[in-house]
């Protein structure tokens, strides 16, 4: 093992370029974890006009118990979202510890297999995150109320 603070800091630096990509998955789940909070609030408020009776309109109950079900689906996207993006995370800062330990030679008998296939897992994971964060914005617009029942801000 090389000592010189050159070698280190040339470690350090290769080590440390995977966790660019973890300020990523910090920011999507920032971005997810609001839409999932909006979500949440959005049938909690619907839940809560139900269930005191204050809609009569039966036409308009039955938007707003679609409605209602159509954020808790969001939920549940964001959620899967969620967990995809933290799975992302574990891989992508397994390969940081990796490539530490192999560049500081503190772990001769380290494999690059090991790392590529935590980063290459760490990607898909982000991908998954990404594609169910498409779909649920996809399906966010295709559920939004244009076609809301008059009456609907009574």
């Amino acid at each position: 093992m090389d000592a010189s603070i050159d070698a280190i800091t040339n470690n350090i630096q290769i080590a440390l370029a995977p966790v660019f990509l973890l300020t990523a998955v910090a920011t999507l789940i920032n971005a997810i974890s609001g839409r999932l909070a909006r979500s949440v609030d959005r049938m909690r408020a619907i839940r809560h006009s139900i269930d005191r009776g204050e809609v009569k309109d039966q036409v308009l109950l039955q938007h707003m118990n679609k409605e209602a079900d159509e954020a808790k689906i969001r939920g549940r996207l964001c959620t899967a979202a969620i967990f995809f993006d933290v799975l992302s995370g574990v891989f992508i800062s397994l390969t940081v510890l990796e490539l530490f330990f192999f560049q500081a030679g503190a772990v001769r008998s380290l494999q690059t297999t090991y790392v590529i296939w935590t980063f290459v897992l760490g990607l898909i994971f982000f991908m998954t995150s990404l594609s169910i964060v498409l779909a649920e914005i996809v399906y966010a617009y295709r559920s939004a109320g244009w076609n809301t029942p008059h009456g609907a801000g009574k």
